[in-house]
C-alpha cells in the first residue's frame, strides 16, 4: 500500500468523534441515537473500503477528518427525510404509463382515501348486523351491477388474479391455452411462469397464428381442470390467422363440463368505439357469454387503483374466496376505497368519459388538445425564456399499459428548443427538477405531449424550464 492511502486511512475519524459534531448539529430531531450511530459507522467504512481498494492512480478525498464525515452522515440521513415516490408531470403522451403509476385517480377516489385512512373504517364490520363483515361485500354489489356478473372479488393485481384462479380450478390438472396467447407482460411477467407458479399445468394447443376451436376440443380430456382465453395484451398477430372466439370457447366449456376463463387484461368497461377508437372487449359483452370467471386490471382502462378484479358465476367465485391464496392477495382498505369510488363512476358511462382521466385521455377530441397546447405555448413565450424556442406539432399519442396497441391517438406536442444545451441534456435535467417533467426527445428538441398534460401542471413546466436554464453556464461568446 502506497504513502498516501496509509496517510489517509489514518486520518479516518473515529465514530464518537463524528458523533460529537453531529450533537451539535442537533442531529437527534432528525434520527435517534442508534440510526446515526450506524449511519456514521456505514460512512466510516465506505470510506475505508474506497481507500483500500483504490489504485494509486485514482483521484480520492487529501483529507477525510471528522467533519467531513459529519456533513456525509447528516446529508444521507436528511437525504431519508425525503419521499422518494413523488409526482411528476407525465408529457409523454403514453397515457397509462406503467413506469408513471398508470391510472391517476379521480378526486373522488382520493378523497375516499383519506376519509377512510384518516380514522377506523367498516372494512370487515357489518354495520348493520353488528359483527364481522367481508371486505368484498363493500364492492361486491357495484360491480356485478356495472358488469352483470353474478358474484365478484378483488386482489392487488391481474397477475395475482390469474394465478388465484388457476390455482383454485386448475392446481395438479391441465389448463388448455393457445400458444399464440402465451404473452410477456411488464416487469418479464410471463404467462407460462405465472400458470407454473399456479401449480397449474400447462397445456399448448395450435399454433401462434392458428388455434382452432377443435383444438382446444381436442386436447380436453380427465386432467382438464380449465381452459383459458388470454388478451395479447400490448401485441397483436396479423396477417394469416384465426383465433377461438370467447363465447365458442364458453360453448365448449359448458358442452364439457370444464371451467372457461377469459383474461381481459386491460379491463375495459366502456364500448370505446363510441369514442372513434378500436374495439377493446368489454367485461359486460365477455360475461353475457356465459363464461365461468373473467380477470382483469383495475388500474389500465378502468381507470383506478392497481387490482385484480375477478368476476363470474357465484358457484366459481366461491370457491376462488375460500382459497387460502386469496387471503394473502387480497386488497388493503386504501385499494377498496378508491376502486369503490372510482366504479361509482361507470353508474353513468358518460360521466365516467369525462370524469376519470385515463379515459378522458383516451377520448378528448383533438381540438381540445389542441386548444390546450397553444396555452402553454403562450405561456412559455410569454415567460421570455430566450434560450426557448417553443413550437406546435401534430403528433401520436399512445394508450400503454398494454391496451389498444395498434391504436395512435392523435395529438398535439409542444415542441421546445434550448439554444444552452441538446434536447438530451434538457431531458436530463427536467427529471432532476422540483416537480419532474418526463417528456420525448425528438432529435434536437424535447416534446410535451398535451394529451396527459392537465392545464394546472402548466405552472410545474414553466418552472421546471426555469429551473433548468438558471442553472446553465451562458453559451459563450
Amino acid at each position: 500500500m502506497d504513502e498516501k492511502r496509509k496517510l489517509l486511512l489514518k486520518s479516518l475519524p473515529k465514530i464518537d468523534e463524528v458523533i460529537l459534531l453531529l450533537e451539535k448539529r442537533d442531529i437527534y430531531a432528525l434520527a435517534s441515537r442508534e440510526i446515526v450511530k450506524e449511519t456514521s459507522q456505514k460512512v466510516v467504512q465506505k470510506l475505508r473500503d474506497e481507500i483500500v481498494n483504490s489504485s494509486p492512480k485514482e483521484n480520492i478525498e487529501s483529507t477525510i477528518d471528522a467533519t467531513y464525515v459529519a456533513q456525509a452522515v447528516e446529508k444521507l440521513i436528511k437525504d431519508l427525510h425525503s419521499c422518494r415516490l413523488q409526482r411528476v408531470v407525465n408529457a409523454t403522451g403514453v397515457i397509462l404509463h406503467t413506469n408513471l403509476g398508470r391510472a391517476p385517480l379521480a378526486a373522488s377516489a382520493l378523497q375516499r382515501i383519506f376519509e377512510v385512512g384518516c380514522g377506523y373504517s367498516n372494512l370487515e364490520f357489518d354495520l348493520a348486523r353488528g359483527e364481522r363483515g367481508n371486505r368484498y361485500d363493500h364492492v361486491r354489489e357495484l360491480i356485478c351491477t356495472i358488469t352483470c356478473a353474478e358474484d365478484a372479488c378483488i386482489v392487488n393485481n391481474n397477475a395475482a388474479a390469474v394465478m388465484l384462479v388457476l390455482n383454485t380450478l386448475a392446481e395438479g390438472k391441465e389448463a388448455i391455452v393457445s400458444r399464440g396467447e402465451l404473452i410477456e407482460i411488464g416487469g418479464e411477467f410471463r404467462i407460462p411462469e405465472v400458470m407454473q407458479k399456479s401449480a397449474a399445468i400447462m397445456r399448448e394447443v395450435g399454433t401462434t397464428n392458428r388455434t382452432r376451436l377443435s383444438d382446444y376440443e381436442k386436447a380436453i380430456g380427465a386432467d382438464t381442470g380449465l381452459i383459458l382465453k388470454v388478451h395479447t395484451s400490448n401485441y397483436r398477430i396479423v396477417g394469416f390467422t384465426e383465433e377461438a372466439d370467447i363465447l365458442s370457447l364458453a360453448a365448449l366449456g359448458k358442452r364439457k363440463g370444464i371451467p372457461v376463463m377469459d383474461d381481459l387484461g386491460s379491463g375495459c368497461l366502456l364500448d370505446l368505439e363510441k369514442y372513434g377508437l378500436q374495439h377493446e372487449p368489454t367485461v359486460r359483452e365477455a360475461v353475457a357469454t356465459g363464461i365461468d370467471v373473467v380477470t382483469f386490471s383495475g388500474d389500465k382502462l378502468l381507470g383506478g387503483p392497481q387490482a385484480g378484479i375477478i368476476v363470474g358465476k357465484e358457484e366459481i367465485l366461491g370457491l376462488i374466496k375460500k382459497n387460502p391464496l386469496n387471503r394473502a392477495l387480497r386488497i388493503d382498505k386504501f385499494t377498496l376505497a378508491a376502486l369503490e369510488a372510482t366504479l361509482i363512476h361507470y353508474l353513468n358511462p358518460s360521466q365516467a368519459a369525462s370524469s376519470l382521466r385515463p379515459l378522458k385521455s383516451l377520448t378528448e377530441p383533438l381540438a381540445d388538445v389542441k386548444k390546450r397546447a397553444s396555452l402553454l405555448a403562450g405561456k412559455l413565450r410569454r415567460a421570455k425564456l430566450a434560450a426557448l424556442t417553443v413550437s406546435l406539432q401534430e403528433s401520436f399519442s399512445a394508450a400503454g399499459g398494454g391496451s389498444l396497441p395498434l391504436e395512435k391517438i392523435p395529438t398535439v406536442v409542444v415542441g421546445v428548443k434550448n439554444k444552452k444545451m441538446s434536447a438530451g441534456r434538457l431531458e436530463a435535467a427536467l427529471r432532476k427538477v422540483e416537480v419532474p417533467i418526463i417528456v420525448r426527445v425528438d432529435k434536437d428538441e424535447i416534446l410535451l405531449d398535451l394529451r396527459t398534460v392537465t392545464e394546472d401542471e402548466f405552472t410545474f413546466i414553466l418552472e421546471g424550464l426555469q429551473q433548468c436554464l438558471s442553472k446553465e453556464d451562458p453559451v459563450p461568446s
